[in-house]
């Protein structure tokens, strides 16, 4: 089997493991929790519908109106900086969820807008990020050079040394201030931050959704939009070392296998008929197998020549291969001794002839 069948069979394997792995661990961390809670806010329900005599439908009003109403806590969402938020989650494929468009010609427009704009983020976001490895592996040379070392070129674990510690300052950085911003604890604005970067997006926790921030905080609105579109770029450097790196494994063993492949054909002789040997000798072929070299046949079982001469009933020619081709062929046609040959008395043997129809491809 093929390398790369054999690796795409152990990727699709440890995906599974790690999809089984990880959801039996949810399971037990979140599990209970979600029972406790629905518990809690059922009991709540029945306190808040028992006090204020709430009936059922009137009660499915009010959630409606609280849930429908939560996204107009940061004023307007689809004015032009809202819209830019948006049409960011968009194109960096984070999907908040926070806000969506209600009308058909939004849906519309959305789909076609992320068609284009999604292609064109990756691509941007990949280019930036090369850039940032060229910009490190110099930074790093120049580093190795001030402090005289024998290597001064920037290796792949160099580069990944650098870009992991650029993302995690850009984590903390972020999370700081989000964490004054939003009023979240500093742990929940690190999870924010690694959900906002890796373009999970939950939407469980979304900046600039609260007292009407869109509006009257501009400089904020700049910081949050700065930090997506800079940390991704962060985190696009980092994929182009890790991650690309294994999606073109395949790449570079189908590449490789051709290389062997042609290399293989190149020093391949493909003979009709007889195969000539490196040391002269003529072996006579048989249905199914291969000659090389050091392959011997009695001399019962060949043909002087494999012309249509009839001194000797030639066998059926077959197409045989040999894996390198003889370098030095002292003779085409090597003259056996008259006693080995055992020809009737008067027989004269003639002349080996070369017919145009036999030929010698290679």
């Amino acid at each position: 089997m093929k390398k790369q069948n054999v690796r795409t069979l152990s990727l699709i394997v440890c995906t599974f493991t790690y999809l089984l792995v990880g959801a039996a661990v949810f399971d037990a961390l979140e599990s209970k929790t979600e029972n406790q809670r629905k518990i809690v806010l059922q009991e709540i329900q029945a306190i808040v519908r028992k006090k204020y005599n709430i009936s059922n439908e009137d009660f499915r009003i009010l959630e409606t109106i609280v849930l429908k109403s939560e996204p107009h806590r940061a004023g307007q969402q689809w004015k032009f900086t809202g819209a830019f938020y948006y049409a960011t989650t968009v194109l960096t494929t984070i999907g908040y969820g926070h806000s969506t468009p209600a009308t058909v010609g939004g849906k519309l427009f959305t789909m076609f807008y992320a068609m284009v704009g999604i292609p064109l983020g990756l691509v941007m976001f990949q280019s930036i990020g090369e850039r940032v490895n060229k910009l490190s592996s110099v930074i790093i040379r120049s580093v190795k050079s001030s402090l005289h070392c024998r290597q001064t070129n920037a290796s792949e674990l160099d580069l990944i040394c650098v870009v992991t510690t650029l993302s995690s300052l850009t984590i903390a950085g972020g999370a700081a201030a989000f964490s004054r911003y939003e009023g979240w604890s500093y742990f929940d604005s690190v999870y924010y931050c690694f959900i906002t970067l890796t373009t999970i997006g939950f939407g469980d926790m979304v900046a600039l959704q609260k007292d009407n921030a869109l509006s009257k905080k501009p400089e904020y609105v700049m910081f949050a939009l700065i930090f997506i579109l800079f940390g991704l770029a962060i985190v696009a450097a980092s994929l182009n070392l890790l991650v690309l790196r294994f999606v073109t494994m395949n790449t570079e063993d189908e590449r490789r296998d051709e290389a062997q492949a042609m290399q293989a054909l190149a020093g391949a002789v493909h003979l009709e008929g007889d195969v000539i040997t490196a040391n002269g000798s003529i072996l006579s072929g048989q249905f199914g197998h291969h000659c090389t070299e050091t392959t011997s046949l009695e001399i019962e079982e060949t043909s002087v020549c494999s012309c249509h001469c009839g001194c000797f009933a030639p066998r059926t020619k077959n197409r045989f291969s040999m894996k390198r081709s003889p370098t030095q062929v002292r003779h085409l046609l090597p003259v056996l001794p008259m006693h080995e040959l055992h020809l009737p008395q008067g027989t004269v043997v003639p002349p080996p002839a070369i017919y145009p129809n036999h030929r010698a491809s290679i």
